[in-house]
C-alpha cells in the first residue's frame, strides 16, 4: 500500500502459525543502525538551502509534465503507439546514458539466483543442505520484495518480482491474476520475451515508471556479457529491448559460465508447483500443502547446489526469493556469499535495518559489484555487510524467520486491534460525556458527593490510560509478543500493561495534584520515546501495530505517518504542561517561550534530519503547530499573515533538509533527497499524484478511524468546551486553571490538520492524534472540575414584605 503504516483490512495467514511458532525463537535480535557518512559537497550549497522553497522545487516538474502532455498530444495525432512513445521520448536519455557507460567497463562476475517464493522457514539443516552451508559461509538478510500487486492480491507475482530486478524499481504486469514467467521465444543463442513492448509500457501506468532492461542494458553497455537461465532470469536479465544474447532453459545447456560478467539464473521449483494448485477468486493460486512445498523446497536446494558448483570460485553469489508464492505477502531469503560479503548479516541503506534488504537493493547490488554505477531510475541501495549474525546457521535461520513470523502476525492482528481501538475510545467518550453530565442535588449528601469525586477520579485514570496507548503500541515491540500462543490477545494485553505503567508514573509524584501534571508526564514520554528511538534506528516502530512493516516495504526508517502524529502531539503537549509549570514558578514568558522555542525546534529538527526522522511531509506540518503553541504561549494572536509566514518557513526548512540529503552520495540520501532528484528529472508531479490519490483513499477508505476523529472533535467542542450540569464548561475552568493548555491544543490540532492535509495516510494523521490529545485534555479538565470550588445553590426567597402599592393607601 502507498502510505506508510495504515492499517488495513484484516487477512488471513498463509500456513499453520502453530508450526511458525514451533520454529521460531523467543528473543528478537537487536538490530543496530547504519550511521550515514558524510558526504563532502561545495560551499555554495549554504546558499542554495536558504533559497530554496516548494514552488522552486515544483517548477521544473510543471514544464517537464506540460512536454510530456504535448509530446503525448503529437503522438497521438501522428498515430504512434503508446510503447513507441516511450521509448522516443527516452531515447536522447538512452543515448546519453550509452555514452556515459562508455566510460565503465564491467568487471567481475555477479550470479543472481532467483528463487521465487523461498521464505526462511522453508529452510532445514537436513532437507536443505546447499542453502543451509551458503548461510553458514555468507551474510544473510530478510528481503521485502514489494512490487506492483495484481487486483486485491497484496502480493508480488514472479513476473513482477523478476521485471523489478530486471529495472531497479517496483513493477507489475497488467490483468488478475499471478501467471508465472512465460517461455522466451529463441533467437539464436539468445532470447526475446514475449510481449515486452507491452509490458514496457504498461509500467508508466503504475505511478513508479520502472524502466524494464535496466540491468541487461547497463551491463551490455559496458562491454559485459549476460546470460540467463530459465523464463524468469531472461527477464530480470534482458536489455531494453527486451532480448538477452545468451539464453539456455538449463543450467547444464548454459554450458561453461565463465565468459560471462552477470548470469542471472533462475530456480522455478516453487512457482512451478504453486501455479498447478487451484485459483481463487482473484485468480491467484491457492497456498501449496506443506508436504508439497517441503518437497519443491528440497528439489531446488538440490539445483541450487548444483549451480553453485558450475560458477567459478570468484564468482560473488547473490541470493534472492524474489516474488511471493502464497496469498498472503512475505519476508524472503536473501544471501550474499564472495567479495565483500562476510559472514553476518546483510544492510543497506534503504532500510538502515541489520538483516533487512529490499529487492530494488538486488538490482543496485550487482551494479555495485561489476564495477558500474547505477542510474537514477535504479532506486534501491547496494547490500553491504551489516552487524554480526549468531555464531551458528540454525541461530541465524531461527531469527530471520521470526523477524517473517512477526509481519504475519502483524498482518493478522492490526485490523482487529484497530476495530477493538476504535470501539473502546468511542465506548469510553460516550461514557466520559454521561459521567460529565451527571446532575447534583439540590443538597447532596455525602454518600452522592463521594460518589460523585470516585467517578470523576475514574474518567480521569481511564483518560489517562487512553492517552497513553499510543506511545505503547510502540514501546510493546521490546516484548516479542507475536510468539505467544494467542497474538491478538497477547498485544493488546501488552500494550495495556505498559500504558498501566505509564500511567502508574503520570500519578506517582507530586504533578499528580496539578490539572496538567498526568498530561504532561505521558505527553513527555510519549515524545521522549519517539524522539530516542529514531534517534537509535527506529527500531520501535519496525512491525508496531501502528508503525511499518517491513513486508509492505513502505517505509523501513525514520518516522512513519502515525509515528509523527503521535511524536509531534506529544511534543506539543508536553511542552504546553512544562510552560505551565515554569510560569508558576515565576519564570519570565519570554524565558518560558525561548526554551519551549529550544525543545521545540531540536524536535522538529529531529523529525526532518534525513539520519534521524527523515520525514518530508511532517516538518511543515510541525512548524506550523509549533508556531500556533509558541504564539499563542506569548500572548500573542495567530493571524493569518502569520500563519503564511510560517508555513513558508516551514516549506523552506524542509526543503533546506531536502536539497542537502540531496548534495550527500546518491547511495546515502533518504527519500527526501530522492525527490529532489524527481523534481530535476520532472517525475515529481508522478511522485505527488501518487500519495494525493493515497490520501484520498486512506480518508474514505478508512471509515473507523474517520469516525474516531468526528467523535474525539464532537466530544472535546460539544462536551469539555460547553457548559455542563457540574457548572461552566470543563475545558474553560481547566484553560482557567492552566492558561497554556489551550495554546498546547490548538497547537496540537493545528499540526494534525495540516499533517492530514500534506501527507499520504490522510485521515489516519488527525485519528492518532486525537486518540493522544483528547483524553489527556480530558484528565485536565477533570482534574480541573476536582478543583474548582462548586457555587451551592442559593436559598429560595420567602414571601416578600408588600410594595406600598400592593398594601394599600397609606394612613
Amino acid at each position: 500500500m502507498p502510505n506508510d503504516a495504515m492499517p488495513g483490512p484484516y487477512n488471513g495467514w498463509y500456513g499453520s502459525r502453530r508450526d511458525a511458532l514451533a520454529q521460531a525463537r523467543r528473543v528478537r535480535h537487536a538490530r543496530a543502525r547504519r550511521p550515514f557518512g558524510r558526504a563532502a559537497r561545495p560551499a555554495f550549497a549554504t546558499a542554495l538551502l536558504l533559497a530554496l522553497s516548494i514552488a522552486a522545487l515544483l517548477a521544473p516538474a510543471t514544464a517537464h509534465a506540460a512536454q510530456a502532455e504535448v509530446l503525448r498530444e503529437h503522438t497521438a495525432v501522428a498515430g504512434v503507439a503508446p510503447n513507441h512513445v516511450a521509448q522516443a521520448g527516452t531515447a536522447q536519455e538512452d543515448a546519453a546514458r550509452a555514452g556515459a557507460a562508455q566510460g565503465q567497463a564491467a568487471r567481475g562476475r555477479v550470479a543472481i539466483v532467483g528463487v521465487p517464493g523461498l521464505e526462511w522457514s522453508d529452510l532445514d539443516q537436513a532437507r536443505t543442505p546447499n542453502l543451509w552451508s551458503l548461510v553458514s559461509r555468507g551474510a544473510s538478510a530478510s528481503l521485502s520484495t514489494r512490487a506492483v500487486p495484481p487486483p486485491d492480491r497484496g502480493i508480488t507475482c514472479p513476473t513482477a518480482g523478476w521485471m523489478t530486478v530486471s529495472a531497479g524499481q517496483r513493477a507489475g504486469t497488467a490483468g488478475s491474476g499471478c501467471p508465472a514467467p512465460a517461455a522466451p521465444d529463441p533467437v539464436g543463442a539468445g532470447a526475446a520475451i514475449p510481449n515486452w513492448p507491452a509490458l514496457a509500457a504498461y509500467q508508466s501506468e503504475t505511478g513508479y515508471a520502472a524502466q524494464l532492461g535496466t540491468l541487461g542494458q547497463l551491463v551490455t553497455d559496458g562491454g559485459g556479457r549476460v546470460a540467463a537461465v530459465g523464463p524468469g532470469a531472461a527477464i530480470g536479465a534482458a536489455d531494453k529491448s527486451g532480448k538477452i544474447a545468451k539464453y539456455a532453459a538449463t543450467a547444464d545447456a548454459l554450458g561453461d559460465p565463465t565468459p560471462y560478467n552477470l548470469i542471472v539464473l533462475e530456480v522455478a521449483d516453487l512457482v512451478n508447483a504453486w501455479t498447478q494448485q487451484p485459483v481463487d477468486e482473484y485468480g491467484v493460486p491457492t497456498p501449496l500443502p506443506a508436504v508439497a512445498r517441503q518437497a519443491a523446497v528440497a528439489r531446488a536446494d538440490q539445483q541450487i547446489g548444483a549451480l553453485a558448483g558450475k560458477l567459478p570460485p570468484d564468482t560473488t553469489i547473490l541470493l534472492a526469493g524474489v516474488s511471493d508464492v502464497t496469498t498472503n505477502a512475505h519476508l524472503h531469503v536473501a544471501i550474499a556469499t564472495g567479495r565483500p560479503f562476510p559472514h553476518g548479516y546483510l544492510t543497506a541503506t534503504s532500510t538502515r535495518q541489520d538483516a533487512l534488504v529490499t529487492i530494488t537493493d538486488l538490482t543496485a547490488t550487482a551494479i555495485q559489484l561489476l564495477g558500474l554505477q547505477a542510474p537514477r531510475e535504479v532506486v534501491g541501495r547496494p547490500w553491504q555487510a551489516g552487524g554480526p549474525a549468531p555464531a551458528t546457521a540454525a541461530e541465524t535461520v531461527t531469527e530471520l524467520a521470526d523477524g517473517d513470523l512477526a509481519s504475519q502476525v502483524l498482518r493478522e492482528v492490526r485490523g482487529p486491534f484497530f476495530t477493538v481501538l476504535v470501539t473502546v475510545q468511542l465506548l469510553f467518550y460516550a461514557w466520559a460525556a454521561l459521567a460529565l453530565r451527571r446532575r447534583r442535588s439540590t443538597n447532596p449528601p455525602r454518600a452522592d458527593l463521594a460518589s460523585s469525586s470516585k467517578l470523576l477520579r475514574a474518567v480521569q485514570v481511564v483518560a489517562v490510560v487512553s492517552g497513553a496507548i499510543a506511545v505503547s503500541t510502540f514501546l510493546a515491540q521490546l516484548v516479542p509478543w507475536w510468539t505467544l500462543p494467542v497474538p491478538m490477545l497477547s498485544v493488546i494485553v501488552t500494550i495495556l500493561a505498559i500504558a498501566g505503567l505509564i500511567t502508574g508514573v503520570a500519578f506517582a509524584g507530586p504533578w499528580r495534584a496539578h490539572v496538567l501534571g498526568p498530561l504532561t508526564a505521558v505527553a513527555a514520554i510519549t515524545s521522549l520515546a519517539l524522539l530516542i528511538d529514531v534517534m537509535t534506528g527506529s527500531t520501535l516502530q519496525v512491525n508496531a501495530v501502528t508503525g511499518y512493516e517491513p513486508v509492505t516495504g513502505g517505509r523501513f526508517y525514520g518516522f512513519s505517518n502515525i509515528a509523527f502524529a503521535v511524536y509531534a502531539t506529544g511534543t506539543v503537549l508536553g511542552l504546553a504542561g512544562a510552560a505551565q509549570w515554569l510560569l508558576g514558578r515565576g519564570v519570565s514568558r519570554r524565558v518560558v517561550v525561548a526554551v519551549c522555542a529550544l525543545y521545540g525546534g531540536f524536535a522538529v529538527f529531529a523529525d526532518g534530519w534525513p539520519a534521524w526522522g527523515a520525514d518530508f511531509g511532517g516538518v511543515p506540518a510541525f512548524v506550523i503547530g509549533l508556531a500556533v503553541f509558541l504564539i499563542l504561549l506569548s500572548g500573542k494572536r495567530v493571524s493569518v499573515l502569520r500563519l503564511l509566514l510560517v508555513g513558508l518557513a516551514g516549506a523552506v526548512l524542509v526543503s533546506a533538509l531536502a536539497v542537502f540529503d540531496w548534495l550527500r552520495p546518491e547511495a546515502q540520501r533518504t527519500h527526501l533527497g530522492a525527490f529532489v532528484q524527481q523534481v530535476i528529472d520532472g517525475q515529481a508531479w508522478t511522485v505527488v499524484g501518487r500519495k494525493f490519490s493515497a490520501m484520498i483513499g486512506v480518508t474514505v477508505g478508512n471509515w473507523s478511524l474517520t469516525l474516531l476523529s468526528l467523535v474525539a472533535l464532537a466530544f472535546l467542542f460539544l462536551v469539555l468546551a460547553r457548559p455542563s450540569r457540574w457548572g461552566a464548561a470543563a475545558l474553560g475552568q481547566a484553560y482557567t486553571l492552566a492558561p497554556t493548555l489551550r495554546a498546547g491544543l490548538f497547537g496540537a490540532l493545528t499540526c494534525a490538520f495540516v499533517g492530514f492535509l500534506i501527507n499520504d495516510s490522510g485521515i489516519a494523521i488527525p485519528a492518532m492524534a486525537l486518540t493522544v490529545a483528547v483524553p489527556l485534555t480530558l484528565a485536565a479538565c477533570v482534574r480541573a472540575l476536582q478543583l474548582a470550588t462548586p457555587t451551592p445553590p442559593e436559598q429560595r426567597s420567602g414571601q416578600g414584605a408588600p410594595r406600598p402599592s400592593e398594601a394599600g393607601p397609606r394612613s
